[in-house]
């Protein structure tokens, strides 16, 4: 049996563009086609609604070399609960991982599987709650595949991120190229009649732009695998993120010009029915589909990655020592797989009560979610600290200045996830207050 601690370590064998394209593969999800409308509606204007999906951009680079150096100064599978619990300690790295399991990944199955119903409601519609009915299907069927220990191969993963980014291509060039101007004129949005630094605009559509740019920090755990990563970690980054960037502006031109403002902002569907403007209802079918295949990589996707950081905390924390068993048989951590499913089930019913569907489930992540990225930030202020010594093949340029950005950037989301979505948003820290108590008895019980 090989030894853990040896000193076997990943081969640096990725060259710059293999680094870009598996980045650019890990952003680009369902959430482009579910949030430029609720951006749309936050903002007051195109030159506003643009200049937040680039400062989207930017401030992904910048957290993701925060994260490449986190990443590869202590590589571990753990990911954030690694990092925080060696900045700071075992109980906040269980809140950490219960804010994981039963909001962070949870709401992003949940989220994932409404933006999934309110599509797929574009092709065959079950009635008034048509959305929350295929949320809640699509969460039993994918948990009873994971816990049966199915997994999808290879293959089937590229052919739906060639839908996926195929949907996107399908989007712009409708957009741009086919969808005659809108018959309205475009009124003032929201947001408009004041500054766009004041009142809830600019603060909420920056919380729903970097939702969609979701993905970078998974990003940087590559970097131990980048050829000359010192030099080459940093231009695959900058690279790939002003890809998705100029993907995602594109994007918003064309439902700009293809609907109008007003049109936009007002969709539930907004890609649904710039197809449905340009080729009538069998673009409205087709893309429809096309983003219900990428929700449900994204739904499987975290299913498979939540289970799993449930798995360690049971594994870390003896009272929570059912959701740490492995079966062997299916190779899933089954335990961990139903409970998580039961927590998304449960938020997708939550959404349906509120009638908040899609926008109302992603607010509810929101404080806890910038909260820990927010730690995540200052963790690496402290682990220089502590741990100066520690080899680092990847720094972040202009240190300390980049990082003070990120920390900066995650605490005024922080603040603005609770000013701006008080109703949802206070419904997490709830439950990350749950987190609390049961932490407590975790910690009675070991003594």
């Amino acid at each position: 049996m090989s030894n853990p601690n040896s000193a076997a370590a990943p081969r640096q064998t990725l060259s710059v563009t293999d680094a870009c394209a598996m980045i650019v593969g890990l952003i680009v999800g369902a959430g482009i086609f579910g949030t430029p409308s609720v951006v749309a509606g936050a903002v007051g204007s195109e030159a506003t609604l643009y200049a937040v999906w680039i400062a989207g951009g930017i401030f992904s680079i910048i957290g993701a070399l925060c994260y490449a150096e986190l990443a590869t100064a202590f590589p571990s599978a753990g990911g954030e609960y690694h990092f925080i619990q060696r900045a700071f300690g075992r109980s906040l790295a269980f809140l950490y991982g219960w804010a994981r399991m039963t909001v962070i990944v949870a709401g992003s199955i949940a989220v994932f599987a409404y933006l999934f119903g309110d599509y797929m409601s574009r092709v065959v519609n079950l009635g008034a709650y048509s959305s929350p009915i295929w949320a809640a299907l699509v969460v039993v069927v994918l948990t009873y595949v994971n816990y049966r220990g199915i997994r999808e191969g290879k293959a089937t993963q590229n052919i739906f991120t060639v839908l996926e980014v195929g949907g996107l291509v399908l989007i712009i060039v409708a957009g741009l190229f086919f969808a005659a101007p809108p018959q309205v004129a475009v009124p003032a949005a929201a947001g408009a009649g004041q500054p766009w630094y004041m009142g809830a605009g600019i603060g909420s559509a920056m919380i729903f732009v970097l939702f969609t740019y979701g993905g970078w920090n998974d990003a940087a755990y590559i970097s131990a695998e980048v050829r000359d990563r010192d030099r080459n970690m940093a231009r695959a980054l900058l690279l790939a993120i002003s890809v998705v960037t100029l993907l995602y502006l594109l994007v918003n031109l064309a439902y700009l010009k293809g609907l109008g403002y007003d049109a936009m902002a007002r969709s539930d569907a907004v890609a649904a029915d710039l197809l449905k403007a340009v080729w009538g209802s069998t673009g409205e079918k087709l893309i429809a589909v096309m983003i219900a295949i990428a929700a449900l990589t994204s739904v499987n996707g975290s299913m498979i990655v939540g289970a799993r950081s449930n798995y360690a905390l049971g594994r870390d924390w003896p009272m929570l020592g059912y959701l740490g068993r492995w079966d062997e048989a299916s190779g899933s951590p089954r335990n961990a797989m139903l409970v998580q499913g039961v927590i998304a089930l449960a938020l997708v019913g939550f959404g349906a009560l509120q009638n908040s569907g899609f926008k109302g489930l992603v607010e509810y992540s929101l404080p806890v979610f910038w909260g820990f990225f927010l730690l995540t930030g200052i963790a690496l202020f402290v682990l220089r600290a502590k741990e100066p010594a520690a080899p680092r093949p990847f720094k972040v340029p202009l240190y300390p200045v980049l990082p003070a950005v990120f920390v900066l950037m995650c605490g005024y989301l922080l603040y603005a996830s609770l000013t701006y979505h008080g109703a949802h948003a206070l419904v997490g820290l709830v439950v990350l207050a749950v987190g609390v108590v049961v932490l407590l008895a975790a910690r009675a019980r070991s003594k």
